[in-house]
């Protein structure tokens, strides 16, 4: 588990083929790795990585055909730079709210404009996530934690201030720019709980609107 706050901005080092699928190298910058030991978790975008080797300045780690083909990770190369964050311990700050490292999809960033001396960006995610993107809610990008701070169907708009834009990589953020999303895991649970016994039926994957309507949960 993360908080979805960013400890330190490293880099791909080198992405190596490997039996199908990558073996990344991830140089780790200011990221403390004293208390790293191999098979740790260490979050790259968003994304649970497993440490496999520790050479000291940064780590390996191996990433499967299923992360690349769910996270904009196909997208990374030698010399990205990416945002870095360690798993949290019983002591930690739950400083952001509690992230996975599970991405539960691609978005976009679609507009980017000043406001202040802030950045507002607006985000298209997946029409299936934006159920669970709610006004004033939770959302990760990038493995960042931040707040949505208005939603317009599949689009979403965070407000960033000038020290989260410092301390990750959204600084570089354009439009155009595929970013990892992990939406509130809380969310998530609920919607679950919500199904009730049909969670145990085949393909009851999600709340349907026909499910809504059929519970009660939408004006018919």
């Amino acid at each position: 588990m993360f908080t979805g706050i960013i400890e330190a901005i490293g880099s791909i080092r080198a992405m190596t083929p490997k039996g199908g699928d990558v073996r990344v190298y991830v140089a780790t910058g200011k990221l403390d790795l004293g208390d790293v030991k191999l098979g740790d978790s260490i979050a790259v975008n968003g994304v649970c990585l497993t440490a496999v080797e520790l050479p000291g300045d940064g780590f390996w780690a191996d990433v499967s055909r299923e992360t690349l083909a769910r996270t904009a990770f196909v997208d990374l190369k030698p010399g990205s730079a990416v945002n870095l964050e360690k798993a949290l311990t019983p002591t930690s700050r739950l400083g952001g709210h509690l992230v996975s490292g599970h991405v539960d999809g691609v978005g976009e960033i679609v507009a980017r404009a000043d406001n202040a001396r802030a950045v507002q960006f607006k985000v298209r995610a997946p029409r299936e996530l934006a159920k669970y993107i709610a006004h004033k809610g939770s959302i990760t990008v990038d493995g960042t934690s931040l707040t949505v701070n208005a939603v317009d169907g599949a689009e979403f708009e965070l407000t960033i201030v000038p020290h989260t834009l410092a301390e990750t990589i959204m600084v570089d953020y354009q439009a155009g720019r595929k970013v990892n999303l992990e939406v509130d895991l809380l969310a998530r649970y609920l919607e679950r709980l919500l199904l009730g016994d049909k969670a145990g039926e085949p393909k009851a994957s999600g709340l349907t609107e026909s499910f809504l309507a059929e519970h009660g949960y939408l004006n018919k």
